[in-house]
């Protein structure tokens, strides 16, 4: 992905001429941006396991959460989502960030130390699409060179998160579009052997604040990306599981 490139929008021009809504100008500076991590790879490991990388669902996805957010709720939204790297000087104006495929994640340790200090300073960052324990060890083991004192935990179906917009009484697992289409005879909607239980995780200041959530074990973008591909997928995943949810979080994001 050149670097040039610096929003989601940017890259769907170059590519169709879907129509993308916009803002009066007044609204301008008021509305919320879906922010996207660039990350690397570790250089000192490239046989890492892990699928994709922070390109994984990009551009569709961003765009089209984001147009679901504006349709269903009272938020404004911007449709250049922005893709950014944590250290660039323009990370303080994007309180939501969201991390795609982070089994494959790495941080230097000036992206660790600037992306701590964003989310103790009133941020939050999601995560998505990465399956199967060796991809989770390797999230974790990012977030202790983030936050060294602070855990992950399975968020509870009780948190007001899952009530924001739409009731959510699971956590459901989204397959990609492929699986998800064939799930109508195999049934199966995990990737890995041994990611079938999904996982909501989460790490929180000392007040109680969500700054972290990863969606382990799930493929919640390729819902967002890929809802037009199948009537069947639309409704059984996109509709029924993707949208809910990433609506529902980014509302209790940005109204808490």
């Amino acid at each position: 992905m050149p670097e040039e490139i610096t929003t989601a929008r940017e890259i769907q021009t170059r590519t169709d001429d879907q129509a993308i809504w916009t803002n009066p100008p007044a609204f301008k500076k008021d509305v919320f941006t879906f922010a996207r991590v660039r990350y690397d790879k570790d250089p000192w490991r490239p046989g890492r396991r892990g699928g994709g990388g922070w390109t994984t669902d990009l551009p569709d996805a961003d765009l089209n959460l984001s147009f679901r957010v504006q349709q269903m709720t009272s938020i404004r939204v911007d449709a250049d989502g922005r893709l950014i790297r944590l250290t660039d000087p323009e990370l303080v104006r994007y309180p939501f960030l969201f991390v795609s495929a982070p089994g494959a994640l790495y941080l230097t340790d000036e992206e660790a130390e600037a992306l701590g200090k964003h989310l103790m300073n009133g941020a939050f960052i999601l995560m998505d699409d990465f399956w199967g324990e060796e991809e989770w060890e390797n999230c974790e083991a990012v977030f202790k060179k983030v936050f060294p004192g602070r855990k992950f935990f399975e968020l509870p179906l009780s948190h007001p998160l899952y009530q924001a917009v739409f009731p959510i009484d699971q956590k459901y697992q989204n397959a990609n579009v492929g699986m998800g289409i064939a799930s109508q005879r195999t049934g199966v909607t995990w990737e890995r052997s041994d990611g079938r239980e999904v996982h909501h995780r989460a790490i929180t200041d000392d007040k109680g604040r969500l700054m972290v959530l990863a969606l382990h074990n799930t493929d919640t973008a390729d819902g967002w990306e890929r809802e037009g591909e199948s009537d069947y997928y639309f409704h059984n995943f996109s509709e029924k599981i993707a949208f809910p949810l990433g609506v529902n979080i980014i509302h209790y994001i940005m109204s808490h």
